[in-house]
């Protein structure tokens, strides 16, 4: 579990196709201080498993399934990457509860500047997506959590402030970049017990 609070920004050292998946290597200082064999960290929102490491890097195996749905496989040398340790049990939730379970990617309309360094983040969700996002609501985007400022049908709308801004990727983004959407766990899981609506 995380909390979409971005811990450091990592660059992409490789992306090696392996069979149907991939394997990502990612320079990093941070996330990797404790980390051992095993040890889950969240590259772009996705909850990765570390399968070596070494002197400020760290390598990650990406099944089909997580190309599918992610923005993973687009990653080439040099891309920057947002980077997340779990949740420790004693912790504190500074975004909202994440899992670093994607459910599918949403497509970057625009980062405009409001002046001040702070900036306005419109993204498009993919379909059905809509339903679990509301104003005021928590949404992760590329692992960060962000609070919904607006929405207007599927386009949706969060302030960024410069710490945000300057300290994980969206500075290096562009228009079309599909951002790997984590939408609110309660919401699909109230959805999954409610009777069907007639």
């Amino acid at each position: 579990m995380f909390t979409g609070i971005v811990e450091e920004t990592g660059t992409i050292r490789a992306a090696e196709p392996r069979g149907g998946g991939s394997r990502l290597t990612v320079a990093c200082k941070r996330v990797i201080e404790d980390a051992m064999l095993g040890s889950s960290i969240a590259v772009n929102g996705v909850c990765l498993t570390a399968v070596a490491l070494g002197p400020g890097w760290f390598a990650a195996d990406l099944a089909p399934e997580t190309l599918r749905r992610t923005n993973l496989g687009k990653l080439v040398p040099g891309s920057v990457v947002n980077l997340e340790r779990p949740l420790p049990f004693n912790g504190r939730v500074g975004g909202h509860l994440v899992q670093g379970h994607i459910e599918s990617t949403a497509s970057l309309l625009a980062v405009e500047p409001l002046g001040n360094g702070n900036w306005w983040l419109r993204v498009s969700l993919p379909e059905g997506a809509a339903r679990y996002v509301i104003e005021k609501g928590s949404i992760a985007l590329d692992g960060i959590s962000l609070t919904v400022a607006s929405i207007d049908g599927a386009a949706v709308s969060a302030a960024i402030i410069p710490h945000t801004y300057e300290n994980t990727n969206l500075h290096t983004l562009q228009p079309g970049w599909p951002m790997n959407l984590e939408t609110d766990l309660v919401a699909k899981h109230i959805e999954k017990l409610l009777p069907p609506q007639r």
